[in-house]
């Protein structure tokens, strides 16, 4: 049977408005339960489960037989051609302390080749998304564009992290010192699929990210190839090839024409980690 992408694309976009909406009864609500993970710098809360269930529970009526790869529940077999990817809420820490940075995001692929991805951000009431007819914004086609040198530039570089500081701590430190000399503005926003999809749509120059899983990826990474603008994964020091990058732990995205040549070298370098 041949998949409608079309269908395919407005099916997720509206699974994830509804994911968003269970999400937002648990939005700055002081009664909310928060858990951990592996530690405290990985929370978890009862609405990344609730907003996971809704959307696994839709696919499997509306695509039976798809595989899914989710953050809380992980990975379920299927013996279809689509591959769902699903964050239910990017973000989560941010969401547990009421910052409004966060974001579900669902990436689709067909015989493994990204077709849509959605990221919808209801707090902010911002609904990112790509198929084949380009990436959009809501119902506004969505083009990459901003600074392409650092000196005038914003970058999103969550970095170092808890993690990245268990890698040759020292040198993270000099290279974050030497990224914030460089660019005009340094954040981090605590959600990858944000942050690319604001490269996508030119309100960050670039971002950088280490031991990223598919489901931060898959649909934001997607959305910024639609958009124009790049995405790059590394890993041992080289660059990756593009196909199935959504899979590659290390990315590396930027708007079009940008010269970073500290990001590269920084990928090149912390991408010779060893993976967890």
């Amino acid at each position: 049977m041949t998949t409608n992408i079309r269908e395919l694309s407005e099916f997720t976009r509206r699974v994830a408005r509804e994911a968003g909406s269970i999400a937002m009864g648990g939005f700055r609500n002081r009664d909310l339960a928060i858990d951990l993970k592996e530690d405290f710098h990985d929370m978890v809360t009862q609405y990344d489960r609730s907003c996971e269930d809704h959307i696994r529970a839709a696919i499997a009526e509306a695509y039976p037989g798809s595989r899914i790869v989710g953050e809380e529940s992980g990975e379920e077999p299927g013996y279809g051609p689509l591959t769902w990817h699903i964050d239910p809420i990017d973000g989560t820490s941010n969401f547990a302390r009421g910052m409004a940075l966060w974001a579900v995001s669902i990436g689709v692929a067909l015989d493994g080749e990204i077709v849509v991805g959605v990221v919808h951000d209801p707090a902010n009431d911002h609904l990112f998304w790509a198929d084949d007819r380009g990436a959009f914004l809501g119902e506004e086609p969505m083009h990459s564009w901003g600074f392409t040198v650092p000196s005038a530039a914003t970058v999103a570089c969550s970095f170092p992290l808890p993690r990245d500081l268990v890698h040759e701590p020292e040198v993270s430190l000099a290279q974050f010192a030497e990224v914030t000399n460089q660019f005009a503005q340094v954040r981090a926003l605590g959600s990858s699929c944000i942050a690319l999809c604001w490269v996508a749509a030119g309100w960050l120059d670039a971002t950088i990210s280490f031991e990223a899983h598919s489901w931060d990826v898959a649909a934001s990474a997607f959305i910024v190839r639609q958009a124009g603008g790049s995405y790059r994964t590394f890993l041992n020091g080289e660059e990756l090839p593009a196909a199935r990058d959504y899979e590659n732990p290390h990315y590396y995205a930027a708007v079009p024409g940008a010269s970073f040549e500290i990001l590269e070298r920084i990928m090149r370098h912390q991408s010779k980690r060893a993976l967890p």
